[in-house]
């Protein structure tokens, strides 16, 4: 049996905890022998997207320290699995944090491209999706094609996996790999500016009519469900591991 260790984002652990629950059902579905480090705590991305890197390297220290000796850590997250692969840099260059910038991956990769599962007979889904790749998934993870590398071949991991559940239709809509709005502390920095790209997001996808928002970051999805209720708009929003798991509206 595989052996992977469970890494839950802070805010997924604060807002959305049946995201996490969704994340371990579905890899315990899988056969996966799911290990939970309790002591762990942030990968240090806010700090470090703030160019706060010496208020990072404790935290990132802590991180490597508790995952660093698992050959597989999964996370429900693009933004951390692209820190921890790519921005990891504030902590000392340990073995524990090479070894766990090497073997973490998004809960997507760990599905299309280790396990390679591709049917999810326990779910069905009969609703229209509008879904959303974040930036992190896309540039920083290549989890999907991007819109401006025109000579690529198009292609989207999570999508992939999603047609393995019955019933779900996916809605097109105009500039689907644009950014929401959210960025990390970006949107906290430049209020306005995230929350009009937020806006300009959702009048794309309403406009294609879809039954609810997917996609495998929540981060992006607390960004656009806050957008999305100013704009007394209601909708649900849903991540890529609810629907596998075999969520229902």
């Amino acid at each position: 049996m595989m052996e992977a260790a469970l890494m839950i984002p802070c805010y997924i652990d604060v807002f959305y905890p049946q995201v996490g629950i969704a994340t371990l059902e579905l890899l315990e579905r899988l056969g996966v022998d799911v290990v939970y480090p309790k002591e762990q705590t942030c990968c240090g991305q806010p700090m470090a997207n703030s160019g706060c890197y010496q208020e990072a390297k404790a935290t990132e220290e802590h991180c490597a320290n508790v995952f660093g000796s698992f050959e597989y850590v999964v996370t429900p997250s693009g933004s951390c699995t692209h820190h921890i692969r790519n921005k990891f840099t504030a902590g000392a260059d340990s073995p524990e944090r090479q070894r766990l910038s090497k073997n973490t991956y998004d809960l997507i990769e760990f599905l299309h491209d280790v396990l390679k599962v591709r049917e999810f007979p326990w779910a069905t889904f009969e609703h229209k999706v509008a879904l959303h790749t974040s930036c992190s998934a896309i540039r920083g993870l290549n989890m999907a094609s991007m819109s401006e590398r025109v000579h690529d071949a198009v292609f989207s991991k999570p999508k992939a996996l999603l047609s393995g559940v019955p019933g779900i239709q996916f809605v097109d809509f105009d500039r689907v790999d644009e950014c929401c709005g959210f960025g990390g502390t970006f949107s906290v920095t430049e209020e306005a500016v995230a929350a009009k790209m937020g806006y300009d997001k959702l009048a794309f996808m309403h406009k294609a009519s879809p039954d609810c928002i997917v996609s495998s970051d929540m981060s992006c999805l607390m960004h656009l469900q806050g957008c999305a209720r100013r704009q007394k708009q209601e909708i649900p929003f849903l991540h890529v591991a609810e629907i596998l798991n075999g969520v229902s509206l």
